[in-house]
């Protein structure tokens, strides 16, 4: 059975999609970007902000869903560009502690300009 995850605390969908899924005890998230819950507002125009909005979005999703960054398997993470790699993974390992599996790919374009998204696979404790 799935159950669809919805918090106010992380920005609405912008298309016909969840925030995530559960199945079994696994953790589904669609991809965050750095959206501000409140105003739908992109928050920040560096790597570094923009990383930690979208942290503290996937955060508030984890949290409803009654999973933590510890609990995270695997994350698969965009950017808009190469180059930031290493200032994004400052922030990243601030909240993967656990060092999950992990990818990280640059793309051409990511949804409102965004400089990074990132998704997860977790297990809910």
């Amino acid at each position: 059975m799935l159950k669809k995850i919805a918090t106010p605390n992380a920005p609405a969908a912008i298309g016909p999609y969840s925030q995530a899924i559960v199945c079994g005890n696994m953790l589904y998230t669609s991809g965050q970007i750095p959206l501000d819950p409140a105003t739908g507002e992109m928050v920040g125009s560096d790597i570094t902000a923009q990383a930690e909005q979208v942290m503290k979005n996937l955060a508030a999703v984890l949290t409803e869903a009654g999973a933590t960054f510890g609990s995270v398997v695997k994350t698969t993470c965009f950017l808009a560009d190469m180059a930031d790699f290493a200032a994004f993974n400052a922030v990243y390992a601030k909240y993967f502690t656990e060092n999950p599996a992990r990818s990280c790919v640059a793309v051409k374009t990511l949804p409102k300009n965004a400089l990074v998204e990132v998704e997860v696979i977790a297990v809910i404790d």
